[in-house]
């Protein structure tokens, strides 16, 4: 396999050894053993890394009957250099610029080593090379909300000259879903919510009606849409959501990760 040189045989990582609210299990540990690859993975080293709730979902124990074994690191999206290719690699190679959702089904046997971490394994399948418009820190924060955005386009088969109306348009998932409607998939119209602030952002990402939910009730607009997308659910769900992710996040920042 390539490689290059000064690469650790330890690292630096979150962990937890078990289940539970995430402001008591996760611990910040300095000696953890780098991780394997296999022929067809790629080794990374870690520049940015993204939270999303199956991160706090999987803590709490929500797929711990598919889960791989404690003690785990948590993450699913990262952005960083290749360091390191399997036999089989033919995509990239040492030194390329790559960012992903490393775990390829959250739910079913996800990876005991994730993003928070200096370095991490994956399937070179589940990667793209990095855009050079993007730093790392944003390419990090696009897998697993482009993927929610774009699943959405594929399950309902939108299609080029049909109209979408996004719920919560100024959100991680609503942003890409205008983005994507407008630029990609060729909507007639797109119109979004989001509060007062937010207006001008909607404009900017192609939305051709901004709706502030501060001030008009979507559910009485005269105009009719063929779609219809939600990235807000259910409102106490939303809430606790946020509640959680916010902990995790209160957490991370008193004890920043030094690569």
């Amino acid at each position: 396999m390539a490689s290059i040189y000064n690469i650790p045989s330890h690292i630096k990582a979150w962990v937890y050894y078990e289940y539970g609210n995430i402001e008591e299990i996760l611990k910040f540990e300095s000696n953890i053993p780098i991780p394997d690859i296999k022929e067809d993975q790629v080794l990374i080293k870690v520049v940015a890394a993204a939270l999303n709730p199956a991160d706090y979902m999987r803590a709490l124990g929500f797929f711990k009957d598919t889960d791989a074994p404690l003690p785990i690191v948590p993450g699913f999206d990262a952005a960083g250099v290749v360091v390191r290719v399997g036999s089989k690699v033919s995509k990239f190679k040492v030194g390329d610029e790559v960012y992903g959702d490393i775990i390829e089904y959250a739910w079913n046997n996800p990876k005991t080593i994730g993003t928070l971490a200096e370095y991490t394994a994956t399937e070179e399948k589940v990667l793209a090379h990095k855009p050079s418009n993007l730093s790392f820190i944003e390419a990090a924060s696009l897998p697993a909300a482009i993927i929610t955005a774009y699943q959405g386009f594929d399950k309902i088969e939108f299609s080029a000259g049909k109209s979408i109306l996004v719920l919560g348009g100024a959100g991680g998932v609503g942003s890409l879903v205008i983005q994507l409607a407008k630029h990609v998939f060729g909507a007639s119209k797109v119109a979004a919510t989001a509060s007062t602030p937010k207006q001008d952002l909607l404009r900017s990402l192609g939305a051709d009606l901004a709706i502030d939910y501060t001030k008009e009730n979507f559910e009485e607009l005269v105009e009719k849409f063929d779609v219809v997308y939600d990235t807000v659910g259910q409102y106490l769900i939303l809430i606790i959501n946020f509640w959680l992710y916010m902990k995790l996040v209160a957490l991370l920042n008193t004890n920043l990760l030094i690569a």
